[in-house]
């Protein structure tokens, strides 16, 4: 990788380090005006959308997470 590309992707890290920043002070100010019906609302359409087109797994979402896991700490070994 030579220098330049390694300039832009610090950049590019510093940058998100600052939006975080402000994303953060973002949502704690909009956090409590939230209404809790209104958001359920609003995500009602993406929550249907996703039961009408992807298949339930037959097995545990944690189950693939702790699968990982091991992979990693074996690989780590």
């Amino acid at each position: 990788m030579d220098n330049q590309k390694i300039a832009q992707m610090k950049q590019w890290v510093e940058t998100w380090k600052r939006a975080g920043v402000e994303l953060e002070r973002v949502r704690r100010a909009e956090l409590p005006l939230i209404s809790t019906t209104q958001a359920l609302q609003n995500l009602s359409g993406a929550f249907e959308f996703a039961r009408c087109h992807f298949a339930l797994k037959p097995y545990s979402a944690l189950i693939e997470q702790q699968a990982w896991f091991k992979k990693y700490r074996e690989k780590g070994r």
